[in-house]
């Protein structure tokens, strides 16, 4: 008889508990994801009693503070602090976001935080994103230029500018890519919606002249059209974009250049 069972790795135990000082009377629990290589031991959730009257509102802060305070071997990636370096993407309460502009108090109950779904782990919230920045290299996001280089800025009108609008701002978190069925199950071949959004926003630049060979690279099975349209990527994008449209306008081309 045929039996299924998840990977010895990847069935989550029960970590440590970190309690709060007596008398602490705010408290919030944090159930952190936790796993090194090192020890050779399955992974684990961890919880951290936090004193909420001493720690800042994002679940950054209180990442920060188990990290300064109560346990130091936590690892988890964060820079700026203001949602622009998207180093602190992680999944909290579910769903993929920055951990710097996540209030505690959206969250009810218990905090589970955990690293983006279905990468690799380095360590602990550290996930290993090598395939999505290797696919990144492939689109070649940056300007490509035959005609003679002008001796100032290139320039553009307002109407050609604001279609850029809701693509420049993508941050490269990979929360978008990382909710995507479709990456989970073909990410060495599909390029996920980040990648893409950063492709359509290079096709969509007026002062690019590299469209159609852009659009070549893209005509694949798989390297596109693996996206079924499921609008994970578009719910959880923590900057409010839109990457399953950048993905339609991406397939219409592909469609009026047929034509």
């Amino acid at each position: 008889m045929a039996e299924f069972a998840l990977p010895a790795n990847s069935k989550i135990g029960v970590g440590e508990t970190y309690k709060a000082a007596d008398g602490t009377k705010n408290i919030k629990k944090f159930k952190v994801y936790r796993w090194t290589s090192d020890d050779g031991k399955k992974p684990s959730l961890d919880t951290y009693e936090v004193d909420m009257d001493a720690c800042g509102p994002m679940v950054l802060d209180a990442l920060i503070k188990i990290k300064n305070e109560i346990d130091s071997s936590l690892t988890f990636r964060r820079s700026c602090r203001e949602g622009v370096c998207g180093s602190c993407a992680m999944n909290i309460d579910g769903t993929n976001t920055l951990a710097c502009t996540k209030y505690i108090a959206d969250v009810k109950g218990d905090i589970k935080i955990y690293p983006l779904p279905h990468m690799p782990v380095v360590k602990d919230l550290v996930p290993d994103l090598t395939m999505p920045y290797a696919q990144l290299t492939e689109i070649e996001p940056w300007l490509k230029s035959t005609s003679q280089p002008p001796t100032r800025e290139r320039l553009q009108s307002p109407e050609e500018r604001a279609k850029l609008d809701g693509l420049w701002e993508c941050i490269l978190c990979f929360c978008c890519t990382t909710s995507c069925p479709s990456y989970w199950w073909s990410g060495d071949r599909y390029l996920g919606p980040a990648i893409l959004l950063q492709a359509y926003r290079w096709i969509a630049d007026s002062r690019d002249e590299a469209k159609g060979e852009r659009l070549d690279q893209l005509e694949d099975p798989f390297r596109l059209y693996r996206c079924h349209t499921i609008m994970n990527c578009t719910k959880t994008c923590p900057k409010s974009l839109n990457p399953a449209k950048a993905i339609a306008e991406i397939k219409k081309l592909m469609v009026e250049r047929t034509l």
